[in-house]
């Protein structure tokens, strides 16, 4: 039997009309556009909310931790006081420190110390002789270091004997 030929495709008649399309046909169009933009703005309000949230927590551990270094450098042990404000001296250097912040812990720096400058270098000796005079430098070398963290932060000048004693060995 000879091979049928292949169906001879026949034209289909298309009408178009022409008329304008109804509000509702408009909005069914954007729908889709509509889902997407309110699930991007969804995303971006999500994200933003959990930013805050960890930017509000990281805030609230730098807080403990602060207090901690507060109540140290406030001791009356020299070795906990000089291990305390060297932590508030960490602490200041954080971004998370804002200028209030930057404030309180220069009270605590000022309690610390007297409201005076720390002793100039030539009158404690790096290498002290007593366990307590040694002490007693530790705690001033990590106030000076505070205090130049703090002017730093803070845009303020430093005293140059400050900044010495700062660099010295605690």
């Amino acid at each position: 039997m000879p091979p049928t030929p292949a169906p001879t495709p026949v034209p289909v008649e298309v009408f178009l009309h022409s008329s304008p399309a109804e509000w509702w046909q408009i909005v069914a169009a954007l729908a889709p556009v509509a889902v997407l933009v309110a699930a991007a703005v969804g995303a971006f309000m999500a994200w933003q909310t959990l930013r805050q949230k960890a930017i509000a927590d990281d805030r609230a551990e730098w807080w403990k931790r602060t207090q901690w270094a507060l109540d140290s450098a406030l001791d009356q042990d020299e070795d906990t006081r000089a291990l305390g404000l060297a932590a508030l001296e960490v602490l200041a250097s954080s971004e998370l420190a804002r200028n209030e912040e930057l404030e309180l812990l220069d009270i605590a720096w000022k309690s610390v110390n007297g409201y005076e400058e720390p002793l100039a270098p030539q009158h404690i000796p790096v290498k002290a002789s007593s366990p307590a005079t040694a002490s007693q430098h530790r705690v001033q070398v990590a106030a000076a270091r505070l205090r130049v963290t703090l002017d730093r932060r803070l845009g303020r000048p430093t005293p140059d004997q400050t900044k010495t004693l700062a660099k010295e060995e605690p």
